[in-house]
């Protein structure tokens, strides 16, 4: 990124207004005969509404990249030798995070724009555009250009520009650490001084804007007079509940040890007032949930797939009703590339790359009763490891045996493929360019037949993989870690809500039918924020959470969660196919640390370019960059 293009972002103008409809990609499709005056941009709901929908295709989609998308960076993902060495996730392993600088396997920066190309979207630029674009709009407001609208339709544009223009600067700093907070349009004749605040200091902004966006915008677009034009394609707009959530969010976030405290504090550094505004917030949202007043609701474990992936409905996009925020999808899209990278490369046709989950990080999925696999009482037998485990270690991962391909194998030498074959021997693990470096598949976000014989995946088969930037079961979990901070543990909760942190996050755990956290767990803060912490991993698994949780914990550089290993295990029998896999017996279990991340408190904020830095000299770098 260069500084000329640093300082448009800033400053730039928008010399062209299209003419907007109340849908949120439509208005990108007007011809170029619709463009007019920036007046007459803003005078009317509808053409107001098109200029406010440029920012909706400014949130990039995670999981979309022009081969294969890198978005999990903690110590969760081990990604194959060889090309995928070119992965970001590769170069954090190393500590190099200055590889993230123009590449294009990752959203943080990349050449984007604000069109429909899913390859085309980049946190860094995006967020500065889209700054832009959210204080003109408020400016407008200000300056009385929106003459012809109701009450409704002006608090509906104006939420919209508070709750982008706090969103856009929540995901920079939270990548960045502190910013300048552009809040007004900044006029492209003068230069920049504006100086990085301290990440408090953005978050104080960031929270008002947070607030005011929720007093303004309604429950559901689909009650007020506005939305019934659109009835039942308002999903994708900003709404009270997104900014109720993303206002905890950004309390929680500036209330954690790494935000508080920085890079050489403790993990147990919270600010505890900005806690209990946090628990505030989020109960506020979970209350009006459980009482029917809104849209959302947790997906039934049976369907939990849906949240990520579907097939054959017609290209509906993933969530349900647990979706809270989503990028738009930008057009169908097979995921042919992603979808290939979770499994054996002989069994795909991909781009040789495997992310595979660490087996470290497997260990996260305890026990069906609860309990952590380390505990004396879980009842984890390692003659049997995969027995009556946490249902969504199923749902999430391929281990040894199980059968992966139903239909023919003509070439008898590949059926070999048929079940997975993860032992210290085994096919599924001889080469850590193309097969599994850690002795487990990752599969939450592909179905099993998505291979070469089966052939159940694919534009034919309307298979669409999309991740939310937010979900229920993530509110549910963030106010059970504020609650918790704020009110000194398990049984801490906010008076306005009622339920207790332990309560919220067995609400999670009763959904996908795992036992409720046990007692022994709850005794202290340090107790059940370790459950905490493992209920994040499990449930929030490989959706682009784990990274950010580490950093602001201020675990990233300490063990064990600076490594990753990999399991090793022989079969005790010849696999019997005819048993459930999880039946079979294994002996010599055993695990080896295969990563070792040497990372220091640098690597706690990302850098900036270097061309950023130079802009202006208020604007300086990371501490040790």
């Amino acid at each position: 990124m260069t500084m000329k293009k640093m300082y448009l972002y800033f400053c730039g103008l928008l010399s062209l207004f299209l003419v907007g409809t109340t849908s949120c990609t439509d208005y990108l499709d007007r011809e170029p005969d619709s463009v007019i005056s920036s007046d007459d941009a803003f005078k009317n709901f509808t053409n107001f509404q098109g200029f406010v929908e440029q920012m909706y295709n400014l949130a990039p989609d995670i999981a979309k990249a022009n081969w294969v998308s890198s978005f999990n960076w903690g110590e969760d993902e081990v990604i194959t030798i060889g090309n995928g060495e070119y992965l970001f996730g590769f170069s954090v392993d190393r500590g190099n995070y200055r590889d993230y600088i123009n590449k294009g396997d990752c959203f943080l920066d990349r050449d984007w724009n604000t069109g429909k190309d899913r390859f085309k979207k980049a946190l860094w630029g995006g967020s500065w555009y889209g700054i832009r674009v959210a204080n003109m709009g408020i400016q407008a407001i200000n300056d009385g250009k929106l003459t012809d609208a109701t009450q409704e339709e002006r608090d509906l544009i104006e939420g919209q520009l508070y709750f982008f223009r706090a969103w856009f600067h929540f995901q920079l700093t939270t990548y960045w650490g502190g910013l300048p907070y552009i809040d007004t349009v900044l006029p492209s004749d003068q230069p920049l001084t504006m100086p990085r605040l301290s990440y408090r200091e953005c978050a104080d902004k960031m929270i008002a804007d947070f607030q005011h966006a929720a007093s303004l915008l309604p429950v559901d677009w689909d009650n007020t007079d506005v939305g019934r034009r659109t009835s039942g394609n308002n999903q994708l707009r900003p709404n009270k509940i997104w900014a109720e959530s993303y206002l905890g969010k950004a309390y929680l976030y500036a209330a954690s040890p790494l935000m508080n405290a920085g890079p050489n504090g403790s993990p147990t550094d919270y600010d505890k007032e900005y806690c209990k505004k946090a628990a505030s917030a989020f109960g506020n949202v979970l209350k009006m949930v459980e009482a029917g007043q809104t849209q959302y609701a947790l997906v039934d474990f049976k369907d939990y797939h849906t949240l990520f992936y579907t097939i054959q409905q017609n290209w509906l996009m993933p969530g349900g009703t647990e979706a809270i925020m989503r990028s738009p999808t930008y057009g169908a899209d097979s995921y042919w590339r992603q979808m290939n990278s979770y499994q054996i490369s002989d069994m795909a046709e991909g781009d040789g790359i495997i992310l595979c989950p660490s087996a470290n990080y497997v260990n996260y999925f305890g026990m069906a009763n609860g309990m952590p696999l380390n505990d004396p009482d879980s009842g984890f037998d390692p003659t049997h490891p995969w027995k009556d485990r946490d249902p969504r270690f199923y749902n999430d991962f391929v281990y040894d045996g199980v059968k992966v391909v139903k239909g023919t194998i003509t070439n008898a030498e590949d059926e070999k493929f048929r079940y997975a074959d993860l032992s210290s021997t085994g096919a599924w693990v001889n080469d850590p360019r193309k097969t599994s470096r850690t002795g487990y598949l990752n599969y939450k976000f592909i179905p099993l037949g998505a291979n070469k014989w089966d052939l159940t995946y694919g534009y034919s088969y309307s298979t669409h993989l999309h991740l939310s930037w937010m979900r229920l079961a993530d509110v549910y979990l963030m106010y059970a870690e504020a609650a918790a901070q704020a009110y000194g543990g398990a049984t801490g909760k906010d008076s306005n809500y009622g339920k207790s942190a332990a309560e919220a996050l067995n609400t999670i755990r009763l959904r996908a039918g795992v036992g409720k956290v046990a007692d022994k767990y709850t005794t202290t803060l340090d107790k059940f924020m370790e459950e905490v912490r493992r209920e994040r991993a499990v449930e929030l698994a490989f959706e682009g959470h784990r990274f950010n949780d580490l950093r602001r914990w201020l675990l990233l550089t300490r063990s064990p969660y600076n490594i990753k290993t990999k399991q090793e295990f022989d079969r005790a029998a010849a696999l019997d196919t005819k048993i459930d896999p999880k039946e079979n017996a294994v002996k010599n279990w055993r695990e080896e640390v295969i990563v070792t991340r040497n990372l220091d408190s640098k690597h706690y904020w990302l850098p900036f370019d270097n061309a950023d830095v130079t802009m202006y000299p208020e604007f300086n770098q990371n501490p040790g960059w």
